[in-house]
C-alpha cells in the first residue's frame, strides 16, 4: 500500500473517531476498509435519530482516487442503489463529465476528505437530487406521494435502530453540539486562528504594503493624510488580528 494513502486515512480515521455524528471502526485492521455508521442528529431531519451502517473502501492511490461507499441496509431513496451504493457526484473520480454534466468542482478531488464525503451523504438523504435518481421508483414517490415517501423513510429509520450496538449510547443534537459549544466558549474558540490557513495566507493578506495603504498627493497635506491613514489601516489589521486569535 502506498505510504501516502496510509498516511492521510490514519489521521483522517484519528480525527473523525472524535466525532459524536458518526462511529467508525476498521475491519480487521486494514486502514483501506470501514466500518461506518452515520449518526443523523438534525432535528429537522426525517432521518433523526438513525444508526445507518456503511462500508466505505479506500483505493491504494487514495486520496487521488475517491473511496466507494455503500449503504449495508440500502434506503429507500433517490439516490440510492438498491445493493446500496450511492449517486453522488463527491465520490466520482476527478475531472469534468461531458456525458453527465458535472464539473471538476462536483466531483471527487485529492483536497477532499472521508468528512467530506460523509458530510455531503448526510445532506444528501434530506436534499435528493430527483432528476437522475439511481432509484427511479423512489424518486418519483417523493415528487407525487410525499406522504408515501416519507413512510418508507420512517420504516428505514426504526430499521437502522436495530444496529446501534449494544452499549452505545446514541448522541442527541443537544449532547453532540451543546457540548461543542460549551467547550469551545470554555478554550476562547472563535473560528480559524489556531488552523494551518492562518499560517498559509500570512499576515500580509489582513493588511498590505505599505505603498498600497498610503497613495496619495505629494503636498504637505497629503503626507499627513496618507500618515493617518496608514496608522488607521494598521489599526484596523490589528483589529483583525486579535478578531481571529
Amino acid at each position: 500500500m502506498d505510504k501516502t494513502a496510509e498516511k492521510f486515512l490514519m489521521a483522517e480515521y484519528k480525527a473523525l473517531s472524535k466525532e459524536s455524528w458518526t462511529n467508525i471502526s476498521l475491519i480487521n485492521d486494514n486502514i483501506l476498509e470501514w466500518s461506518v455508521a452515520l449518526i443523523v442528529l438534525n432535528p429537522d431531519s426525517l432521518y433523526y435519530g438513525g444508526y445507518f451502517k456503511a462500508k466505505m473502501t479506500f483505493p491504494k492511490n487514495y486520496p487521488y482516487s475517491p473511496p466507494d461507499f455503500k449503504f449495508l441496509k440500502p434506503l429507500y431513496h433517490p439516490n440510492v442503489y438498491p445493493d446500496g451504493r450511492l449517486c453522488i457526484s463527491i465520490l466520482h473520480p476527478p475531472g469534468d463529465d461531458e456525458q453527465s454534466g458535472e464539473t471538476a468542482a462536483e466531483r471527487w478531488n485529492p483536497v477532499q476528505k472521508v468528512e467530506s464525503v460523509l458530510i455531503s451523504i448526510l445532506s444528501l438523504l434530506d436534499d435528493a437530487e430527483v432528476s437522475s435518481p439511481a432509484n427511479v421508483d423512489a424518486g418519483v414517490l417523493l415528487r407525487t406521494s410525499p406522504d408515501a415517501y416519507k413512510a418508507k423513510v420512517r420504516r428505514d429509520l426504526e430499521a437502522s435502530k436495530a444496529d446501534i450496538p449494544r452499549g452505545f449510547v446514541m448522541p442527541t443534537h443537544e449532547d453532540a453540539f451543546g457540548k461543542r459549544t460549551a467547550d469551545e466558549a470554555e478554550q476562547g474558540f472563535v473560528g480559524w486562528s489556531d488552523s494551518e490557513e492562518e499560517d498559509e495566507f500570512g499576515e500580509e493578506d489582513f493588511g498590505g504594503s505599505e505603498s498600497e495603504l498610503g497613495d496619495g498627493d505629494e503636498d504637505e497635506e497629503g503626507e499627513e493624510g496618507d500618515s493617518e491613514s496608514e496608522v488607521d489601516a494598521e489599526d484596523d489589521e490589528g483589529r483583525i488580528k486579535t478578531s481571529i486569535r
